[in-house]
C-alpha cells in the first residue's frame, strides 16, 4: 500500500476537500510509494488564512524568540538527520552517503544562520527632511510570503525559503514540487513543534495549484525557484497585486579553461561540478570552454573522468550521482542527445542506464557550434559539452 501524503495547514495534517491525487515515485526504482493530494483553490485559501491568521502574533514575537525557534529547529533537524536523508533519498532517489554529508550540514547551518540573523535586523537614519523631526528607516515584515520549490534540492531549498521569512517575522505558505513532496513535509511537522500553529503551512499540488499560490490576494511576497518560463509567469501574476517577488531561475553555468590550466586537475574538478545530483543543479558545470593548447588533453581527462562516474541508488555508498529525477526529466536529457546535429560528437555516455529507475549516464558532448540547442538551454542532466 502507497502511504497517503496530507497537506500540512495550521499545525496539523489535514484532509483535502476532493479525491485528486498524485502518485509519488522512487526514482531510482521507477515505482509508487506514495501519493499525494493535488490542492486546489480550497486547499490554497485555507492554507493563506492559517498564515494570516497566525501573523500578527508571529510578527509581534521579539528578535530573540525567533532566533530562539530557530536555534531549536536546527538542532532538531540535526538530531534526526538519518529520518530526514531517509525521506530524502527515497524522493528524489540521492544517494544516502551524500545526501547526509553534503546537505545536511549546510541546511542546518543556514538556520543558525538566518536565527543570527533574526537578532541584527536595524534601521537606518534617513536624514533630516524637517526641522524638529527625526527621520529613520524601521524594518518590518512583509507579512505573508508564497514559495514554490524545486525537486532538484527538496529541502534544502525549502530551507532557503522559510528560514530568512520566519526569522524576520513572516509566515508562509509553501509548495514543493509534485515529484518531491516527501521531506518539505516531515520537515514543516517538524518546524511546527517551535513554533506557532499557522507559521509555516505546506501545501502539495501541480502547477496549477503553484499558479493558485503567486496568484492569491494574501502573499504579499512571492518566492520560485524553478524555470525561466515558470518565473515569467509569476511576475506576471504578482504584477497586478504589487507583489514582492524573488525569482531563482535556471540557466547555463560555463566553465573556461585557460592554455596555462592543468588539464587532469580542470577535468576532474569539472567532472564534480558537473555531475554531482546527476547534474541537476543551477551551477553544474555543463558548458565548457577550453583553449586550444589544452583542448585535446582536457578532453581526453574529462572522458576518463565520465566513465570513472558511478551511479546507484540510495544505498550505493561510493555512487557520484543517483537518478534523474523523474520520467519526464529522463525523457529531457534523452531528447537533447537524440536530437544532437551531425557536427557534434558523444565521446562517452549519452543513454539511459539499465530499465530500472531514471538512470543516464555521465555523457561528454563535443564538436557543438554557439546556437545548437544543447548550447543555448539547460539540460539538466549528467551531460557535459565542451
Amino acid at each position: 500500500m502507497a502511504d497517503e501524503l496530507q497537506n500540512f495547514v495550521g499545525g496539523q495534517w489535514t484532509d483535502t476537500s476532493f479525491d485528486r491525487r498524485a502518485d509519488i515515485i522512487d526514482p531510482s526504482t521507477g515505482e509508487v510509494y506514495a501519493t499525494a493530494p493535488v490542492s486546489g483553490a480550497t486547499e490554497v485559501d485555507a492554507a493563506f488564512a492559517a498564515a494570516a491568521d497566525a501573523s500578527g502574533a508571529w510578527r509581534d514575537a521579539t528578535p530573540s524568540e525567533r532566533s530562539l525557534a530557530l536555534i531549536k529547529i536546527a538542532d532538531a533537524l540535526e538530531a534526526r538527520a538519518s529520518e530526514f536523508v531517509a525521506a530524502e533519498s527515497k524522493n528524489t532517489g540521492k544517494p544516502v552517503a551524500l545526501t547526509l554529508s553534503e546537505e545536511i550540514p549546510p541546511m542546518v547551518d543556514q538556520i543558525r544562520f538566518f536565527a543570527g540573523a533574526a537578532r541584527m535586523l536595524e534601521g537606518r537614519s534617513a536624514g533630516e527632511y524637517m526641522t524638529g523631526f527625526t527621520s529613520f528607516i524601521r524594518r518590518e515584515p512583509v507579512g505573508v510570503c508564497a514559495a514554490v520549490t524545486p525537486w532538484n534540492y527538496p529541502m534544502m531549498m525549502a530551507v532557503w525559503k522559510w528560514a530568512p521569512a520566519l526569522a524576520a517575522g513572516n509566515t508562509m505558505v509553501l509548495k514543493p514540487s509534485d515529484t518531491t513532496p516527501a521531506s518539505t513535509l516531515l520537515l514543516a511537522e517538524l518546524i511546527n513543534e517551535f513554533v506557532p500553529p499557522g507559521v509555516l503551512n505546506v501545501i502539495c499540488g501541480d502547477r496549477d495549484t503553484g499558479r493558485l499560490l503567486v496568484s492569491h490576494p494574501v502573499p504579499q511576497m512571492v518566492s520560485i525557484t524553478g524555470s525561466v518560463r515558470a518565473g515569467k509567469e509569476v511576475a506576471a501574476s504578482a504584477a497586478p497585486g504589487l507583489k514582492r517577488v524573488h525569482l531563482e531561475l535556471g540557466g547555463k553555468a560555463p566553465v573556461v579553461v585557460f592554455d596555462d590550466a592543468d588539464p587532469e586537475k580542470a577535468a576532474e574538478a569539472i567532472a564534480i561540478a558537473g555531475y554531482f545530483n546527476a547534474g541537476q543543479d543551477c551551477t553544474a558545470a555543463t558548458r565548457v570552454l577550453a583553449a586550444p593548447a589544452v583542448h585535446d588533453e582536457f578532453v581526453d581527462a574529462l572522458v576518463e573522468q565520465a566513465k570513472g562516474q558511478v551511479t546507484g541508488g540510495p544505498e550505493v555508498e561510493d555512487a557520484a550521482f543517483g537518478p534523474l529525477n523523474n520520467a519526464n526529466q529522463l525523457e529531457r536529457v534523452s531528447g537533447f542527445i537524440s536530437r544532437l546535429p551531425d557536427h557534434a560528437r558523444v565521446l562517452t555516455g549519452g543513454h539511459r542506464q539499465g530499465s530500472r529507475g531514471y538512470f543516464y549516464e555521465a555523457s561528454v558532448v563535443t564538436g557543438l557550434e554557439q546556437d545548437d540547442e544543447i548550447i543555448q538551454n539547460e539540460v539538466f542532466g549528467p551531460v557535459i559539452t565542451v
